[in-house]
């Protein structure tokens, strides 16, 4: 795997600055972390870290997006959600000095800093106040598991669980007009892991709601013409 080493972030307005974590430190606080980014180049579907792994730093996701996982000893995976520039991987296993407790993978070529444990409680040493945003980074974290959790084990059926998720991808996706857009460059297998549905069933899933109108896929954009229609189809 080719990781290539960049300057540090200069002068200009990154985009990644548009994440609640950066948006939620004070203009000191953030010049003192953005002091702390490098930033490397990652290629698609590298791994960041691993569960299980010792937590030795936070993995700030400067552009591009990193999924987040579990995985059993027999292969099966449960991926829980999609971190996008401005998020901050890593800090419940970093705060509580606990291994990892999920695996991140690029989804496409990615620009990510890494931060050392023991340079980022420094930070947050100097930088108190920082802690409230950390708090509430995990707690949003933990929210989106639950709720994840709460769709994969308790959603009746496949195509409610597949509704469910393609509404909540489609929330941050591009908007025009009636129609929503987001981009869906994930294989049907992939798709699967967040749902925990086979890749049979997603593309049968996906057959039905073509048909219905209620989703339309051109390339690596999905469209759902109404997102009030697909929400109905979730409710069941």
């Amino acid at each position: 795997m080719h990781i290539m080493h960049e300057h540090k972030i200069g002068s200009q307005v990154p985009a990644y600055r548009k994440g609640d974590f950066f948006a939620q430190l004070s203009a000191p606080a953030l010049e003192a972390f953005e002091s702390l980014l490098f930033p490397s180049s990652y290629p698609a579907h590298s791994v960041l870290f691993s569960e299980e792994q010792p937590s030795t730093n936070i993995a700030v996701v400067l552009e591009g997006e990193v999924k987040l996982s579990i995985n059993s000893s027999d292969g099966r995976r449960l991926s829980f959600c999609i971190a996008k520039a401005g998020e901050v991987l890593g800090l419940t296993a970093v705060i509580s000095g606990r291994p990892y407790e999920m695996t991140a993978e690029t989804l496409y070529p990615a620009k990510i800093a890494h931060v050392t444990r023991q340079v980022f409680l420094q930070f947050l040493a100097r930088h108190p106040e920082v802690y409230q945003t950390v708090t509430r980074d995990m707690i949003h974290s933990f929210n989106l598991a639950c709720e994840q959790l709460r769709t994969v084990g308790l959603s009746a059926s496949a195509p409610e669980r597949l509704a469910r998720l393609l509404l909540g991808w489609s929330e941050s996706g591009e908007q025009s007009g009636a129609p929503v857009r987001c981009r869906l460059s994930l294989t049907h297998e992939e798709i699967g892991e967040f749902i925990g549905a086979s890749r049979e069933t997603v593309t049968r899933t996906l057959t039905v709601f073509k048909n219905r109108r209620l989703v339309a896929v051109h390339g690596s954009t999905l469209t759902i013409p109404s997102r009030n229609a697909l929400e109905s189809y979730a409710r069941g």
